[in-house]
């Protein structure tokens, strides 16, 4: 984890990603940007999570696979502790697979790290001044969604606490494991789990994540 000093007039970035070559991609390009500076890195969702303790941020740039928990995880701390910091997501999955879901679980943007610099620093931009930013991808995808919801992906149709715990069993963890992650009890889990497989008509953890893979939604 790293903390720079950055002047009070400009907007503070975190960038939150585990790969150093891409922490420093983004740092580069908000430096071509006066009214941006990066205040902090973290390579974990730890490291993420103990930076937020100690300073304050006005944007964090988060990456959803983290080596010691999911993105998922911290975009949902973040907007319960520091609900003023607003969030971008950048993963190297796509609009399609997380997109939605992201944006209702809090998030101020999302982006596929397909993006163009230039595409960076107008989500940026957008966020800065309060509002969420919606890519034209993500803005179609959202069209289709209210033109046909019946067509929508099973995934979709799930409640932010539903996603995260999806998430969570497709990457193979038990429902102790997310318990304890989640700080929520194993019953209250095992509800939630009940409650996603009900709505996906899936009945074991392996249909589960046989769909997560089928969809792109885990590596």
């Amino acid at each position: 984890m790293t903390r720079n000093a950055v002047p009070a007039h400009v907007a503070r970035i975190l960038i939150v990603d585990d790969h150093d070559v891409v922490r420093v991609g983004f740092r580069q390009i908000i430096a071509e940007h006066a009214r941006f500076a990066v205040a902090g890195e973290a390579a974990s969702a730890a490291e993420a999570l103990e930076a937020l303790r100690g300073d304050t941020f006005d944007i964090v740039l988060l990456d959803l696979s983290l080596p010691d928990g999911s993105g998922i995880d911290v975009l949902r701390r973040i907007k319960v502790r520091y609900p003023e910091t607003r969030v971008l997501v950048l993963s190297g999955f796509s609009e399609e697979q997380y997109g939605v879901n992201m944006l209702r679980a809090g998030a101020s943007g999302f982006l596929s790290k397909t993006c163009t610099s230039a595409e960076l620093i107008k989500a940026i931009d957008t966020i800065a001044v309060g509002r969420r930013y919606v890519s034209p991808k993500l803005a179609d995808i959202l069209a289709e969604g209210l033109a046909a919801p019946v067509d929508k992906p099973l995934h979709e149709q799930l409640s932010e606490r539903e996603f995260q715990i999806f998430c969570h069993l497709a990457e193979g963890k038990t429902v102790t494991e997310i318990s304890e992650m989640l700080f929520i009890s194993v019953k209250t889990v095992s509800t939630y789990r009940a409650r996603l497989m009900e709505k996906m008509g899936l009945r074991t953890n392996s249909e589960l994540t046989y769909y997560a893979v089928k969809n792109g939604l885990i590596q």
